[in-house]
């Protein structure tokens, strides 16, 4: 049974060797593609995280030092 399957096969082996080949080279692209996007969302997080933390230490570094200093700011409107 085998045999024969591989008599059948035979003319063909080389081409269905290369088709196999370019779908296998057609997915590792597409799935390359999509671990990109992947990639390239995670880093947009990223630097939307740090940007955020950046302006919650920059609001840190500039906060009022003591209830006075909080009332003459919110006077001033510069709070």
């Amino acid at each position: 049974m085998i045999a024969i399957i591989g008599r059948l096969l035979a003319p063909y082996a080389l081409k269905l060797a290369g088709v196999l080949g370019i779908i296998g080279a057609v997915a590792a692209i597409l799935l390359g593609a999509r671990q990109a996007g992947r990639n390239a969302e995670r880093v947009e997080r990223m630097r939307r995280t740090i940007e955020v933390q950046h302006d919650q230490l920059d609001a840190a570094s500039r906060r009022p030092r003591d209830r006075g200093d909080l009332a003459r700011r919110m006077r001033d409107g510069s709070f």
